[in-house]
C-alpha cells in the first residue's frame, strides 16, 4: 500500500506507555480474570464487560484514560506501525465521511487505542488476547499491535495490507453504529437469543465488506500496490471460524460461529471492493450469509 507517514493523530490515543491497570472487580483475583479470559476467548465473547470491567468503568461508561504515552522502548519497526496505522484510521475515515456527506449523514470519527498487555475501554477490560475490537459505547478501536506478528506467525497473513483491513474492519464496526445497524441487530439478539449467533455473523460480515468498500476507493486513488488484494482476502479467510477452529481444537462447530467462515469473510470484502458501493454489503436482507445469493 503506498502510504506517507504524517497522518493526522488527533484521533488516537497511544496508551502503550501507560503503568498498566488493575484486572477485574474488586475481589475477582488473577485467578477469576484467567477464567474469563478463558471464556471469553472459546466463546467469541467478551464477557468481561458482561461482569463490569474494572471498578473504575463498566459497560457503557466513559473511558477517562486519555492522552499519548509511547513507551520508552519502542523500537523504529514498531515506530514505523504506529505511523502506518495512523495513516489507515485517517484515510479509512475520511473515505467514509465522504460516503456519509454524499448521503446526507453525519460522520462522527471514531478514535484509535494502542495499548500493550491491557488496558481499560468503555466495554470493560481490553485484553491482548482478545485481538483487536471496537466498543460502541466509547466510539474507539482498540488494538495491541502484537496482534499483526500474531497474523502473520500465526494466521499466516502477512502484508501491510492485511494488516490495513484489519483496522478497515473495525471501522466498519463504527459505521454500522453510526447508521444505528448495531443497535438494531442488538434489539433482534435479545428478542430472540437463538438467533444470536446467525445475527452476529451477518454483523461481521457486513463489517468486512464495508472494509472491501474502502479498499475500492483506495484502489480509485491509486494507493493500491499490486497483490494487496489477495494480502487482505488472505487475512479475512485466516481469521474464518472454521479456519480458527480446525486450528485450535482440530474440529468445527458451525452452531458456534460468531464471525463467518474463511470463505464468507473472504467472499464479502470482495464483494465490497468490486462494487464499492455501501448499499451492496447488506448481509441481513441476503437469503444466506453467502456473498452471492
Amino acid at each position: 500500500m503506498k502510504w506517507t507517514p504524517g497522518a493526522d493523530n488527533s484521533n488516537v490515543e497511544d496508551r502503550r506507555g501507560s503503568s498498566g491497570m488493575s484486572f477485574g472487580r474488586a475481589g475477582m483475583g488473577l485467578g477469576g480474570t484467567a477464567v474469563v479470559l478463558v471464556l471469553s476467548l472459546l466463546f467469541g465473547h467478551n464477557f468481561f464487560a458482561d461482569i463490569g470491567g474494572t471498578d473504575t468503568a463498566g459497560p457503557g461508561s466513559a473511558v477517562q484514560q486519555t492522552g499519548n504515552v509511547p513507551p520508552a522502548n519502542e523500537s523504529p519497526a514498531e515506530q514505523r506501525e504506529v505511523q502506518f496505522v495512523t495513516y489507515v484510521l485517517d484515510d479509512v475515515q475520511n473515505t467514509w465521511a465522504q460516503i456519509f456527506r454524499q448521503e446526507g449523514q453525519p460522520w462522527r470519527d471514531a478514535r484509535l487505542v494502542l495499548f500493550r498487555d491491557a488496558t481499560q475501554s468503555g466495554c470493560g477490560v481490553a485484553q491482548s488476547a482478545m485481538g483487536p475490537f471496537y466498543c460502541p459505547a466509547d466510539n474507539r478501536v482498540y488494538i495491541d499491535l502484537g496482534f499483526y506478528d500474531e497474523l502473520s506467525q500465526k494466521f499466516g497473513a502477512a502484508g501491510d495490507f492485511a494488516q490495513a483491513y484489519v483496522l478497515a474492519h473495525e471501522l466498519g464496526h463504527h459505521v454500522q453504529d453510526l447508521l444505528g445497524t448495531d443497535r438494531q441487530v442488538r434489539q433482534l439478539e435479545q428478542a430472540h437469543p437463538d438467533e444470536a449467533n446467525a445475527l452476529s455473523v451477518r454483523l461481521e460480515l457486513q463489517a468486512d465488506c464495508y472494509a472491501g468498500v474502502w479498499a475500492n476507493a483506495s484502489q480509485q486513488r491509486k494507493e493500491l500496490d499490486p497483490g494487496d488484494i489477495d494480502e487482505a482476502l488472505a487475512a479475512a479467510a485466516a481469521v474464518g471460524d472454521d479456519r480458527i477452529q480446525k486450528a485450535e481444537t482440530g474440529a468445527v462447530h458451525p452452531e458456534s460461529f460468531t464471525h463467518g467462515t474463511a470463505a464468507q469473510r473472504s467472499g464479502w470484502f470482495k464483494r465490497g471492493y468490486q462494487s464499492g458501493r455501501p448499499d451492496a454489503c447488506d448481509t441481513f436482507q441476503s437469503a444466506s450469509a453467502n456473498p452471492g445469493q
